[in-house]
């Protein structure tokens, strides 16, 4: 299995996780006399049995990607920068969209509210960033799809 599968499957369990938090709150109480829909032990018991599976699989995506090397880089590293670099740019995004907002005066005697920062200088910047997460996340995107999952 590819390591871009087993992102997927991931991902599907989650899903089915969640579902199943649903499922178990709906039938956490019913009316006296009343049985619930599903019974809430086998509910758990699939809980435990899909959050093993997954724990599993984590691990094995997680060691794949310490040991998975593209130019002296682990694919760990690779993804910690994506996700820094995600982050830095949602800031610089909201710091420009508050930087670059015009203020509106009624009159001349008002006093001018004026940017802190050169506002084009920084959105140049940020389109730079901008590419290397785009080219740094397909180069994620095309080592998941050719790196097999590597179980322990």
């Amino acid at each position: 299995m590819k390591l871009a599968e087993a992102l997927l499957i991931r991902a599907e369990m989650k899903t089915k996780i969640n579902n199943i938090h649903g499922r178990l709150n709906d039938n956490s109480k019913v009316q006296e006399g009343e049985k619930p829909v599903e019974n809430p032990y086998t509910l758990i018991e699939e809980l435990n049995n899909v959050s093993d599976e997954m724990a599993r699989l984590i691990k094995n995506i997680n060691y794949t990607n310490c040991v998975t090397i593209e130019n002296g880089v682990s694919l760990t590293d690779m993804i910690a920068e994506k996700d820094v670099l995600q982050k830095k740019i949602s800031v610089l995004k909201s710091f420009l969209t508050n930087a670059s907002s015009l203020v509106n005066r009624y009159s001349n005697k008002e006093i001018k509210i004026l940017s802190t920062v050169d506002v084009a200088e920084l959105q140049k910047k940020i389109d730079a960033m901008s590419k290397n997460l785009r080219e740094l996340d397909m180069n994620i995107q095309r080592i998941n799809w050719t790196v097999d999952l590597i179980e322990k």
